[in-house]
């Protein structure tokens, strides 16, 4: 197994305090024993990335790493993909077929987008997770495995649980270490930061040698909202690589809406949306809408640290830990 944080730098791009406190408790959830890690972030902030980082340097790393997209697959074949069927299990079954769960022994399977599991194999996760036990579909016996479960979500689990959409035995089971990914617009000058990281990649993938941003396009990076987060500004640059020919980035490569909504003063919309005001200065004067967000960056800033996000909030500690739970942020 590897150590040490020069690995985890090299992998969560950014300078933004949120980001540092979110490759130290990468590091420490990486190599600890926990069979179950949450992410939670927008879509494209980057959990299927954290996923890798958590397996390639914990002990798991030699073995496995599984994923799957729980929303790409209907629900009548995702049993069959990861709990694997016996010959003759249903029609069609022509042979026994390994799961990916069996395959992920020793190592870690990523299930992406875990809310849209539906709830009868929701059941039948929990049970493998208290367990460590599982039954092929049209299994008599069961099967022991030891694998890392890290699971993502870009909603809100205990609002799905309150909806009926989601177990809440299952939520407060995958809850015990949960990570919080900050959108790329509460990320400061990291999307500079990314822009020359994603420069600097695709003037090698492509034999380019752009040199950068202008001015006033990175000024409009600042501005701008950023809904897909940081795999929106990669999707737009690389475009840019394709499609353009000049040796610095200019306003006009980019597309019009951007211009449009920058200087027009809009936000377009986001998962969550974003902190109205990043100079809220306790969490009592935050509204109700977005204390869950209030509360989630400011422990990601504090790396993790209660004494330190609850004295940042102006509320005791034990104040920030029954909000935590009411808010689904910790298990309770």
């Amino acid at each position: 197994m590897r150590d040490g944080m020069a690995d985890y730098k090299n992998e969560l791009v950014g300078d933004h305090p949120s980001i540092a406190g979110l490759k130290r408790l990468v590091a420490k959830v990486a190599q600890s024993p926990a069979r179950t890690v949450l992410i939670y972030g927008e879509t494209g902030t980057g959990k299927g990335l954290v996923a890798r980082m958590i397996h390639r340097h914990s002990a798991r790393a030699a073995r496995e790493f599984m994923d799957i997209n729980c929303a790409a697959i209907p629900a009548s074949l995702l049993e069959s993909e990861l709990f694997g069927h016996e010959k003759g299990a249903f029609t069609g079954a022509v042979d026994r077929k390994l799961g990916l769960i069996e395959a992920a022994n020793h190592g870690s399977i990523f299930l992406d987008e875990i809310r849209e599991m539906d709830l009868t194999l929701q059941a039948k996760l929990l049970s493998l997770l208290d367990t460590q036990q599982f039954r092929r579909v049209g299994a008599v016996r069961s099967t022991a495995v030891d694998v890392r479960f890290i699971a993502a979500t870009n909603k809100v689990l205990l609002s799905e649980v309150k909806a009926g959409h989601f177990r809440e035995d299952l939520y407060y089971r995958l809850q015990v270490v949960a990570l919080n990914l900050p959108a790329l617009r509460d990320r400061g000058d990291d999307v500079l930061i990314l822009a020359r990281h994603f420069i600097d990649r695709y003037n090698r993938v492509y034999g380019r040698s752009i040199t950068g941003l202008a001015d006033e396009t990175a000024d409009i990076f600042r501005r701008y909202h950023w809904p897909g987060n940081v795999r929106e500004l990669e999707n737009l640059l690389e475009r840019i690589f394709i499609l353009e020919d000049d040796e610095v980035i200019l306003p006009r490569h980019l597309p019009d809406r951007i211009i449009r909504m920058v200087r027009a003063g809009i936000e377009a919309p986001a998962a969550g949306g974003p902190l109205p005001d990043d100079r809220i200065t306790g969490f009592h004067e935050a509204t109700a809408d977005f204390q869950r967000k209030l509360l989630t960056r400011v422990l990601t800033e504090h790396g993790g640290s209660l004494q330190d996000a609850a004295a940042a909030l102006r509320i005791s500690r034990h104040a920030l830990r029954h909000q935590m739970m009411k808010l689904g942020l910790q298990q309770a």
